[in-house]
């Protein structure tokens, strides 16, 4: 589990392919500090497993899925990344609650300046993922924990301070550049109550929503 909050900007240093599946190996310095085989670092906002790791670099394995769903498989040698270590227990969510788990991507069709922020206007490529999204809630953009400003039917929009913009690789993106987005989980699960009659178990009847005032109380609400 992470919030949000990025770590530092990690450096891809070597990539290797093989079909859909890759490792890749990035240069860091901050989240090596207490590195263990096995821990989740969340790159560009996608949980990964450290499988490796020395001094100066750890290496993750990406999958297929992840390679199909993520910005991951576009990344060249030399490109910058967002880290991030999964929280603590002690931890304090400073973001929000980031699973590292991507629903899909997004093009950035606007970078405007406004004032001391500056105001990105994506397209997700699949615009399904909008009805996660509600305005004055979070997103995920390539791991940073972000409140969403704009909703329409095709794009939104979120508006960053200078200490975010200084501080990930937000500061590099410009229009036309790939992101990967997360929408709020909170989103999805009531989604789900809302399409299924009996807490996710059983679907709902034709012509029924899930949620009904004999379900409600059935179940005791009230």
């Amino acid at each position: 589990m992470f919030t949000g909050l990025i770590e530092e900007i990690g450096v891809m240093r070597r990539i290797h392919k093989q079909g859909q599946a890759m490792v890749l190996t990035l240069g860091a310095g901050l989240v090596l500090e207490d590195v263990k085989l096995g821990d989740s670092i969340a790159v560009n906002g996608v949980c990964l497993t450290v499988v490796a790791y020395d001094k100066e670099t750890f290496s993750v394995d990406v999958m297929p899925e992840t390679y199909r769903k993520t910005n991951l498989a576009s990344l060249q040698t030399g490109a910058r990344v967002n880290l991030e270590r999964a929280m603590p227990a002690n931890g304090r969510f400073g973001g929000h609650l980031v699973q590292g788990h991507v629903d899909g991507t997004a093009r950035i069709r606007a970078r405007t300046p406004e004032e001391n922020a500056v105001v990105y206007r994506l397209e997700p490529d699949d615009d399904a993922i909008l009805r996660y999204m509600i305005a004055g809630g979070s997103i995920t953009i390539d791991g940073i924990s972000l409140t969403l400003i704009d909703v329409t039917d095709s794009a939104f929009a979120v508006s960053i301070i200078p200490h975010t913009l200084s501080q990930t690789i937000l500061q590099d993106k410009q229009p036309g550049d790939s992101v990967n987005i997360e929408c709020d989980v909170l989103g999805k699960y009531i989604e789900k109550l809302l399409r299924t009659g009996s807490g996710g178990r059983t679907p709902s009847r034709a012509g029924q929503g899930g949620l009904t005032e004999k379900f409600l109380a059935e179940n005791g609400f009230f």
